[in-house]
């Protein structure tokens, strides 16, 4: 072979073992430096007396091989939990027990340690490859009853006052309904306000409290001193003919096959659209003024009688035998066809609409979660939003929905749960139950909880009756 070819052969095979080692070099160094794990995890900010979160982890090459949590404070570094794979995505659910693991109040460092399996060259050493700063805050809210409404009935309300310092929510509850409150009266006092309600069959053995959690979710709860009275309520019978089948199945679920029963069609209507008014009473009981927008007591339509009771339990009859058993959950106020309706009382509009049984509806919001509602509404005069005077008319009665002739249903809800008309048609009801409470807290009155009880004597007092049209 010519010189000049070994040499060219010489310098190809010099190049190529270049190539190789540069590639290997350049492949280990790749291996070697790709990212590891990475903490996808939010942690919280406040760890309490037991604070649960979750660390996410992403092996951004391979999967995650095996994770650590740690809590460090001054300089003592404690496993709160651990995890392996191997995955590619790691959570690990985790719950911080300050008091197990001797945390004190002040700061502290939520430590990730992971490693992946991916290959490199040299193995790292275990590692933190995420830190969080937080505060340990082992101090619940503190609560203190201010005042509260001395006596409660099912299907009643009441209100209760109280301040609570440290809090980030404060709730007050009946058993597991949950009621809002507000902050009430100068700010300084720091005093807020609550409007709870006792459903009709509420059992007097059932606690009633104010709770409050903190960032840290630490919580603390203090109970509402409230004597219980009984309550009982109505009866009665509702026969169902073939004519109201007929009209009202067709008008609540036109979309019905004209040949399906017409009894199964109304126990759909009396089930489940019932139901499903009654969780969109309970939504639109969310949306509420954070202040009192009422002034005294409530109004009765004029020359209206009550012929349905609230809270009456209804046997529903069909061709003879029991077809089916529900709550009445407002007052049916009988007048003229088409009679005007008035607002019960200051506030806005926060619905108007069809709602399934209860057919053309206005719902009035008088703040503080209290609100009003009126269904079987022939026409409607208001929208939502606008604002409304006590006494304004609002709507004409009617038989829209699953109504028995031409009437007025009448409720009176708080944060969705309807309770009895009467107690807020009652001007001494309202000054005992709402007035009362304020006074003994020291906060401001609400505009007419104070009036004489000469104001209720003049107001023609409601007549419940069990007469039906």
């Amino acid at each position: 072979m010519p010189q000049r070819s070994r040499a060219k052969a010489w310098v190809l095979l010099f190049l190529l073992l270049v190539v190789a080692v540069v590639g290997s070099v350049s492949y280990l160094a790749w291996r070697q430096t790709a990212p590891g794990v990475q903490s996808l995890t939010t942690p919280p900010r406040f760890l309490g007396q037991k604070t649960p979160f979750t660390v996410v982890l992403e092996a951004r090459r391979g999967n995650v091989a095996k994770a650590e949590v740690r809590v460090v404070q001054s300089g003592k570094s404690t496993p709160v939990a651990m995890k392996d794979g191997p995955l590619g995505r790691l959570e690990i659910p985790v719950v911080v027990d300050s008091a197990a693991l001797g945390l004190r109040e002040g700061s502290a460092t939520v430590e990730v340690w992971a490693r992946d399996d991916f290959w490199r060259p040299l193995r790292r050493e275990d590692r933190a490859i995420a830190g969080y700063p937080v505060t340990i805050d082992l101090t619940p809210p503190k609560i203190e009853l201010l005042a509260a409404t001395h006596y409660l009935s099912p299907g009643g309300s009441g209100l209760v006052a109280f301040r609570v310092t440290g809090a980030m929510r404060t709730d007050v509850s009946a058993g597991p309904l949950t009621f809002p409150s507000f902050a009430f009266g100068p700010a300084d006092r720091g005093a807020r306000v609550a409007l709870i309600a006792l459903p009709w069959d509420f059992e007097p053995a059932t606690p009633l409290a104010i709770r409050a959690s903190d960032e840290a979710g630490n919580t603390a709860a203090r109970g509402i001193p409230a004597e219980i009275r009984p309550r009982k309520f109505p009866r009665d019978t509702i026969e169902i003919k073939d004519a109201f089948l007929q009209a009202k199945v067709a008008e609540l679920l036109p979309q019905r096959p004209t040949t399906a029963p017409l009894v199964d069609g109304f126990l759909t209507i009396n089930r489940d659209l019932r139901r499903q008014a009654e969780e969109t009473k309970r939504r639109v009981g969310a949306t509420t003024a954070d202040k009192p927008l009422w002034q005294g007591s409530f109004v009765q339509a004029r020359n209206t009688k009550v012929f349905a009771n609230f809270a009456e339990t209804r046997t529903y009859v069909y061709g003879g035998r029991e077809i089916d058993r529900q709550v009445h959950y407002g007052y049916d106020l009988a007048s003229t066809r088409q009679s005007p309706v008035p607002a019960a009382n200051e506030g806005v509009v926060v619905f108007a609409e069809p709602l399934t049984i209860y057919g053309n509806t206005v719902i009035v919001d008088h703040g503080l979660g209290l609100q009003t509602l009126y269904a079987h509404l022939s026409s409607t005069a208001v929208k939502v939003g606008d604002a409304v005077k006590k006494g304004q008319e609002i709507a004409r009665t009617g038989s829209t929905g699953l109504a028995i002739g031409d009437h007025l249903h009448y409720e009176v809800l708080v944060n969705g749960v309807s309770v009895t008309p009467l107690e807020w048609w009652d001007t001494k009801w309202i000054r005992d139950h709402i007035g009362r409470p304020l006074k003994e807290a020291g906060l401001p009155e609400i505009s007419g909880a104070e009036a004489r009880d000469e104001e209720a004597a003049a107001r023609p007092a409601p007549r419940p009756a069990r007469r039906r049209r």
